[in-house]
């Protein structure tokens, strides 16, 4: 199955080079590109792409804005955010609004396709170890009320989802997850689907954020 990719980022020598990583791959298709936040909505209605590989830094509208946009669209697409700097302050905005993980410009090229290829697949937590590192570095300051707002949530999970959940937020995949709980890949699964409509979350990156906002991680 081929999986279709929008490229946005302002720097046309920046999508070039993702243009020629993913023409590497023969499963992957960049089916458009954009500049700005602003276009980038405009042209997910348009080249309705199963990826989005969105700048964060853009003029116009930047990438958090407009993943949010994108992410509140009727089916859309999933988003990996692009950054410069591994803790860029506006990336944790961008996981919040919806975006399913995120790659730092000098990632291997081998990785970039691959961190496209388990997002279109609800794999998330693209790197483990480097989300769960912006998690601890951007939820340290948790405010009260959005910590009272995720244990609240979080009451409404069953022990088992609650249990799922942490496992997601310590950044393990679902075969990961079925070999330390002792279950079978799809009951993890159809527990990942059911915290995920619990928490109104968006995907797994949500997941983690509400469990380190409760304090659980």
């Amino acid at each position: 199955m081929t999986l279709d990719v929008l490229l946005v980022d302002d720097d046309a020598l920046v999508r070039a080079g993702l243009q020629t990583i993913l023409a590497a791959a023969g499963d992957l298709r960049v089916v458009a590109e954009a500049e700005n936040g602003a276009k980038a909505v405009s042209a997910v209605a348009g080249a309705r792409p199963d990826v989005v590989l969105m700048d964060i830094r853009m003029p116009d509208m930047d990438g958090i804005e407009a993943t949010g946009r994108i992410r509140a669209l009727p089916d859309p697409p999933q988003v990996i955010v692009l950054t410069t700097f591994q803790l860029d302050e506006y990336v944790f905005g961008a996981l919040r609004a919806g975006a399913g993980g995120f790659l730092l410009k000098d990632t291997a090229p081998a990785d970039i396709i691959r961190a496209v290829r388990l997002v279109a697949t609800g794999e998330a937590m693209l790197s483990p170890s480097v989300t769960r590192t912006l998690i601890e570095r951007f939820g340290a300051d948790t405010a009260a009320d959005r910590k009272a707002a995720a244990a609240a949530s979080l009451r409404e999970l069953t022990g088992r989802e609650l249990e799922v959940a942490a496992e997601v937020a310590r950044g393990h995949s679902n075969a990961d997850i079925a070999a330390r709980l002792y279950l079978s890949e799809a009951t993890v699964k159809a527990n990942v689907s059911r915290v995920l409509a619990k928490l109104g979350a968006a995907n797994r990156v949500q997941i983690a954020i509400a469990v380190r906002d409760a304090g659980l991680s």
